[in-house]
């Protein structure tokens, strides 16, 4: 009955779907913050939550609950209009790149032909809501963070783009499903590692995650475009944030490592499906919960060196191998011996930077 009704009545439809997401978002947000801080706290040698639920479990739920009791705050000489507006720019984008995320061959909200596109093109739209949290605060802190925020999600904008690209070349689609399906037998990553390594790297920038963290570094900008809110507006940039982890990691499976697809995905059926999705994603994000805990933040200058000068000339090359490779249809094995001799011309690049980085500091 349920399911004729929606089928009758798209209304109904739709707002079953958008509710749907709304408590996929809050419920990962919440259980993705619980598990980075004992995660964190393991490679720390601490507990992380305890107290609060069993092993800690209700720690995230009582956050929430003291969030949305706190009182809401606004400068007095603050913008209205940008300081108030500045959260849903952040949070909408968000929530609509999970509206094409591919969790299995049948399950997703809407599958767009160009929803690889679609999804590159809401993410860049957050910067916007930076950038108006830090002007619309009125404070010297959250404007230097929205000026690091707004230059960092550009410059990293690019090589995120070329490293979809690339994917794209390989698969001759920006259909999510059907590049997950041409690694029915093979995952990407085995053709395109220093892509998925790219792809990664500008992800973390993206979502101003450690090492780049910069814009909301607490020891130079206090905490970056968000000082001023509290709150539940203060908790739509952090529901926003773990959104977007949870995204990005789901689009690095379905990008690189075969989706639900591989292996026998489209053999063994929907739970199949399921499994391999959520086992991959977790393994991606525990990936970057570890690169949090084990990489120190980067300067300013040496992020955006390292954007410009390293990772899009490379990403550059990368496309050209692959265009040359397939346009001659050459054999596919070149394209991972040129994907791998430009991680290993990076590893030389990187190591060489810390030299002599090493040698201004002892001269």
């Amino acid at each position: 009955m349920l399911i004729n009704l929606l089928v009758v009545n798209p209304f109904l439809d739709n707002l079953l779907k958008v509710l749907s997401l709304v408590g996929l978002m809050t419920i990962s947000a919440m259980s993705l913050i619980y598990l980075e801080r004992k995660i964190a706290a393991r490679f720390h040698m601490r507990l992380g939550p305890t107290r609060t639920g069993p092993a800690g479990l209700l720690q995230s739920v009582a956050d929430a609950l003291k969030l949305l009791g706190k009182e809401d705050i606004r400068p007095k000489s603050a913008d209205p209009w940008s300081f108030e507006l500045a959260p849903y720019f952040v949070f909408i984008p968000a929530f609509m790149m999970l509206v094409t995320v591919p969790f299995t061959l049948l399950l997703n909200v809407q599958m767009f032909t160009l929803g690889l596109l679609y999804l590159i093109a809401i993410s860049s739209v957050s910067i916007v809501g930076w950038v108006m949290a830090g002007w619309g605060s009125d404070n010297r802190y959250a404007l230097i963070g929205a000026l690091r925020a707004a230059a960092q999600g550009i410059s990293y904008e690019l090589p995120l783009v070329l490293a979809v690209l690339c994917i794209a070349m390989l698969s001759q689609s920006l259909n999510l499903n059907v590049i997950i399906e041409s690694q029915s037998t093979l995952p990407n990553i085995l053709f395109q590692p220093f892509p998925l390594f790219l792809f990664f790297t500008a992800a973390l920038a993206e979502m101003n995650r450690s090492p780049f963290d910069i814009p909301v570094g607490e020891s130079e900008v206090v905490g970056g475009p968000f000082v001023e809110y509290s709150g539940i507006r203060w908790s739509m940039f952090f529901l926003a944030e773990y959104t977007t982890l949870l995204v990005m990691s789901i689009l690095i499976v379905a990008l690189f490592l075969g989706g639900w697809a591989w292996p026998f995905g489209e053999n063994l059926g929907t739970f199949w499906q399921i499994m391999l999705t959520l086992l991959k994603t977790s393994f991606v994000i525990f990936i970057i919960f570890w690169t949090r805990v084990s990489i120190p933040r980067m300067r300013i200058d040496q992020l955006m060196n390292f954007c410009w000068k390293v990772l899009i000339p490379l990403a550059f090359l990368q496309i050209f191998f692959n265009g040359f490779i397939l346009v001659l249809e050459l054999p596919k094995i070149l394209l991972s011996i040129s994907s791998i001799g430009l991680l290993a011309l990076l590893v030389v690049i990187v190591n060489k930077s810390i030299q002599n980085l090493n040698k201004e500091i002892v001269s």
